[in-house]
């Protein structure tokens, strides 16, 4: 807004100088008054055709920009549904994991929560249960698992993605 309102009083300057110089010529003032009064009209006119042309440049491109940001979030959202269902396909890989091993539905809550991350206290308090409880869960899960511990259980389901 700014720029508009500074290029038309550029063009306001430059008719209104124009109109000077007009009056100047038929009233036979000196010439270095008109050339100067000309010159007034030159470069408010040259301002002002500078400040229209960049705005339309900004313009065109602020327009782009908006495109490709449009782009990016479709992308995005794309991304966003192939990653969801790539996350239900290996979360039913890790279930069906955990049904050739023979875990417990127990054994499966504690072993998806350790892969989540989560110490035994934490898995304790998300299960109601005792610390103690969740740690012999997860012994009798690397157990069955013939794993040991778990870093290797996480490992188990993680080395194919970091070696692909």
């Amino acid at each position: 807004m700014k720029d508009k309102i500074i290029a038309a009083c550029l063009l306001l300057i430059m008719v209104l100088n124009t109109l000077d110089v007009i009056t100047d010529i038929s009233l036979k003032v000196p010439l270095w008054h008109i050339l100067e009064e000309a010159m007034i009209v030159l470069f408010s006119g040259t301002l002002a055709g500078y400040l229209i042309w960049d705005m339309r440049r900004r313009t065109k491109l602020l327009n782009a920009l908006s495109c490709s940001l449009k782009e990016a979030e479709n992308h995005v959202k794309a991304i966003t549904k192939e990653f969801k269902v790539v996350r239900h396909q290996y979360s039913e890989i890790i279930q069906q994991q955990f049904k050739d091993w023979k875990l417990s539905q127990s054994e499966q809550e504690v072993a998806m929560l350790m892969l989540k991350g989560m110490n035994f206290q934490e898995i304790a308090t998300i299960r109601h249960t005792k610390e103690k409880t969740a740690r012999q869960q997860a012994s009798s899960i690397y157990a069955k698992s013939g794993l040991q511990g778990r870093h290797e259980l996480s490992a188990w389901f993680i080395e194919d993605f970091i070696s692909g």
